[in-house]
């Protein structure tokens, strides 16, 4: 037990040592374009090109990812010794696509991109994703040279930023990007207004009230030639700017866009951490991706609690604890622990909320009158029903009847605020 518990803090130690950052970069951000090509079972990542973009946003005391969230991650190496100098896990629309039918039967690509900090000198780049046994195996590698004259330098897409709600400086700040999606440029007061009004409602909520001097909200103005969004099930197709549609993965509900280099050039135009995209339209729907993008319909009367939802996939990667959709096939394989931080398969539940549980307290828990308000250990979750379990009988990563986010999703959400804002 001695050597175990010496191990664990070893690798602690080494997962939140600090990197000096002048010692590798200079205060602006680097993006590196790419595609994800394959189909179910198969992924090759090839290189697209490479963007200087503006002030490096980011923490630059938290460098390395202490987290561990995402189903992917990047890495950033010294070539000279190997040293990790920068990391950060995330998501992609691409593995999603794996979990869904119409990936057995084909292949497609689809756009990724990460951002660093602008390394002074030669670095290494290297891109990781989890196998079936949550453990991150290596698929791409590049060494990129600072100094190449084929870095793109000019603003792709350049647009007017603005500030929504400002804290201070961004990089101890967590910054938010509001862009829009289907405004037309007549609509940019309108677009600015839902500006103001979705970040009352994040700070409506727990525990981003409680933070709200950690965070900056900016606004960019980048109109589309059309309003509203395309709604393929309907017959109805918009020329937007970031191409957003519902029916994604044929679920009507699902808003998203697979055009996400667009999305990385609209978005570069403010300093941003996390990057959320409104759509003028009344249509229920939404969607997010852990350090991905999110999204949701600006005028559904749910707005505020799709947004906060949505959002919470992607800032802190929190799971839907719903287990009644059959979008997905084989997301959460029950022989192995989700990373996510509020789901669990009880393999290693030791590592999830077992400190939040009081005593007595069934595990797994029935869902009776009795243990409603507490938290416990739910079957049901990550679209399944059985083998994947949940927090609280219900929480709004759940369903709309509730309002809030559980404990175990605060502590969750607080702990990455903290990340950006330390």
């Amino acid at each position: 037990m001695k050597k175990l518990l010496l191990l664990l803090v070893i690798s602690f130690s080494v997962i939140s040592a600090q990197i000096n950052f002048d010692d590798y970069f200079v205060d602006k951000t680097m993006r590196l374009d790419f595609f994800h090509t394959g189909d179910k079972t198969s992924e090759t990542i090839s290189f697209d090109k490479l963007i200087e973009e503006g002030i490096w946003s980011g923490s630059k005391k938290n460098l390395l990812d202490k987290l561990q969230f995402g189903h992917y991650m990047l890495k950033v190496l010294n070539p000279t010794d190997k040293q990790e100098i920068y990391s950060r896990g995330f998501s992609t629309l691409y593995q999603e696509w794996q979990t869904t039918e119409e990936s057995k039967t084909t292949i497609r690509s689809m756009q990724g991109s990460v951002c660093f900090p602008f390394p002074k000198s030669k670095i290494l780049v290297e891109l990781y994703r989890r196998d079936k046994k949550n453990v991150f195996q290596k698929l791409f590698e590049k060494e990129v040279d600072p100094s190449s004259y084929f870095i793109i330098k000019e603003k792709i897409k350049p647009f007017t930023s603005f500030k929504v709600h400002y804290s201070g400086e961004s990089s101890n700040k967590l910054d938010i990007v509001f862009i829009p999606e289907g405004y037309n440029k007549d609509e940019m007061t309108k677009f600015k207004d839902d500006c103001t009004r979705f970040s009352g409602y994040l700070f409506d909520y727990s525990p981003f009230k409680e933070n709200k001097s950690k965070i900056n909200i900016w606004g960019v103005e980048a109109p589309s030639s059309e309003s509203e969004t395309d709604i393929p099930g309907k017959g109805i197709w918009k020329q937007t700017i970031l191409n957003s549609r519902f029916y994604t993965f044929d679920s009507e509900r699902y808003l998203m866009t697979s055009d996400y280099h667009t999305v990385k050039d609209v978005a570069a135009n403010a300093p941003y951490d996390q990057i959320f995209i409104l759509v003028n339209t009344t249509k229920y729907g939404g969607g997010a991706i852990y350090n991905f993008y999110s999204m949701t319909s600006a005028y559904d009367k749910r707005a505020n609690q799709i947004f906060v939802h949505e959002f919470a996939h992607g800032l802190a990667g929190l799971a839907d604890e719903y287990g009644n959709d059959n979008t997905y096939q084989d997301m959460y394989p029950t022989d192995v622990e989700p990373w996510e931080p509020n789901l669990t398969t009880m393999v290693n539940f030791e590592s999830k909320w077992k400190h939040l549980i009081e005593a007595g307290t069934p595990i797994p828990t029935p869902s009776e009158e009795m243990y409603k308000n507490k938290i416990g250990v739910f079957e049901g979750g990550g679209y399944v029903a059985k083998g994947v379990y949940r927090p609280t009988f219900n929480s709004i990563m759940n369903s709309f009847s509730s309002n809030e986010f559980n404990l175990v999703c605060k502590e969750a959400l607080e702990k990455v605020i903290n990340f950006y804002a330390e």
